[in-house]
């Protein structure tokens, strides 16, 4: 058995053809690890949803994986790909760096990028949780699977 929740990030994009000009960027997931045994191990869980990415991605699908590894490497890194209103794949890699003397906004902070196919840089994203309005609703989606 393992576990499952769910989790909303929300903040701005700046795409490097157009600096200086942040847009809105979130994303919508549902995180599962079927096995409780081998995310201890690795650390692993696969991740679905949605991204919004005006320009970009409207409302794309995403697919990914997310290492979750707080304690020992202090980490927890985001990866997916979706694919872009142009047709082309895109991919977004972003990973909270986990500070003892800064929890909440190293909890909650996320930097991350989005590149092309080609591993080309499309985008710089800053994304939070916002834990004051969905702490409640994340904690409460935390169930087995």
């Amino acid at each position: 058995m393992g576990f499952a929740f769910d989790e909303t990030m929300s903040g701005t994009m700046e795409r490097v053809d157009q600096p200086g000009q942040a847009v809105p960027f979130s994303f919508s997931i549902h995180v599962h690890a079927p096995s409780l045994g081998r995310h201890l191990r690795d650390g692993k869980a696969t991740l679905r949803g949605t991204v919004e990415a005006p320009g970009l991605a409207a409302s794309a699908a995403l697919e990914g994986e997310i290492t979750m590894r707080p304690l020992g490497r202090r980490l927890i890194r985001y990866e997916f790909e979706f694919d872009g209103d142009d047709g082309r794949r895109y991919r977004f890699a972003g990973q909270k760096d986990i500070r003892w003397t800064d929890l909440r906004r190293s909890w909650t902070t996320l930097p991350g990028e989005i590149t092309d196919a080609a591993g080309a840089l499309v985008a710089r994203c800053l994304t939070r949780f916002d834990a004051r309005a969905d702490w409640l609703q994340f904690a409460s989606s935390w169930r087995p699977a």
